[in-house]
């Protein structure tokens, strides 16, 4: 297509002449064409999106994505929410049923942060909003990933004990200290508050006495380890501390003669000496405490003083070569 010309009247000529337009002029032009239709877009931009409301079309797309992210956030949001309850009934299961049946202690909380997970990497979040549904749901699923490893680490824990069940049933303290023989004991003290014989007032009285003759064969009432053997003028007077494992300890107090020594291992049924009257007592008797978790429990829960003298007799005469051997060299506080 041929360029357009331009002309322009000569008043001095009266003739016709082509109008010449410079670079310049046409550049200038060309300028403010471009600029006119800059201004007109974005004014039409600014009307359309912020005076009308309405979103540009890759502002649409993005809040769809987001929409549906959201979405997705809110439905994993809500999984976690029933993990989380699943997870919490797991913990005190764990803790207050199985760990306890095997004399665990709890998993301390401090536990978590040494998982092999470790806390979040908080340069994945450092450009998002830590008050956001991403945010927040990240922190919550790297904290139930630590707590699945943690609760993993503890069923193993009780998994590897319930295999020594059988051992925990010959250890737990399940007899009486004594042979039950009614005729030959009484209890004149039980668990629990009471007034105190030798000096009066309110005291928590933390085993159980049994008033019976000086003398009396006392036994084991549960496999275990000799923890410590002490002879003392007061307190407890002559005692033994058993260690039984799986939380239990029992405590055999006031005796005249103690036939075993620290760290010596004992089956139940043993006999660890004979009753007495030493250290605070005001009588021949047996004071004897259950230690469950380093916290004392009422011994009668652990003792059977309905089983008959004949199947105590037979229990413990299944033990009678070693107790015969123990009682050949007894010692006790003169002796020592």
């Amino acid at each position: 297509m041929a360029k357009r010309k331009t002309y322009k009247l000569n008043h001095e000529t009266l003739l016709y002449e082509i109008k010449e337009v410079s670079k310049r002029t046409v550049f200038a032009k060309a300028t403010l064409v471009f600029l006119a239709s800059v201004a007109l877009a974005a004014l039409y931009f600014f009307i359309y999106t912020v005076v009308l409301g309405y979103d540009s079309p890759k502002t649409v797309i993005m809040k769809k994505t987001n929409a549906r992210w959201e979405t997705r956030l809110e439905l994993m949001n809500t999984r976690l929410d029933a993990y989380e309850e699943i997870l919490g009934g797991l913990e005190s299961r764990n803790g207050d049923v199985y760990r306890s049946i095997f004399g665990m202690d709890n998993m301390p909380a401090g536990v978590f942060g040494n998982t092999p997970t470790g806390p979040i990497d908080e340069s994945l979040l450092e450009n998002v909003n830590p008050n956001s549904p991403l945010a927040r749901t990240a922190r919550r699923l790297d904290a139930m990933t630590r707590q699945v490893f943690l609760q993993t680490k503890s069923y193993d824990e009780v998994a590897t004990l319930s295999k020594r069940a059988g051992d925990m049933a010959s250890c737990r303290p399940a007899i009486p200290p004594f042979l039950p023989d009614k005729s030959k004991y009484r209890i004149s003290s039980s668990f629990g508050y009471r007034t105190d014989p030798v000096y009066g007032g309110r005291e928590f009285h933390t085993g159980q006495d049994f008033p019976m003759k000086s003398g009396t064969p006392i036994y084991a009432t549960g496999d275990g380890v000799v923890e410590s053997v002490n002879f003392r003028f007061n307190g407890y007077g002559n005692e033994v501390v058993i260690d039984h494992g799986f939380g239990y300890k029992t405590r055999y107090a006031h005796l005249s003669i103690i036939s075993i020594t620290e760290g010596m291992k004992l089956k139940r049924g043993d006999c660890i000496g004979q009753s007495g009257n030493s250290g605070k007592s005001t009588g021949p008797h047996l004071h004897y405490e259950v230690i469950y978790r380093d916290s004392r429990v009422n011994p009668m829960n652990f003792m059977d003083l309905e089983m008959s003298v004949d199947e105590y007799k037979a229990m413990v005469n299944l033990r009678s070569s070693q107790t015969k051997e123990l009682l050949s060299q007894p010692f006790s506080l003169r002796s020592r």
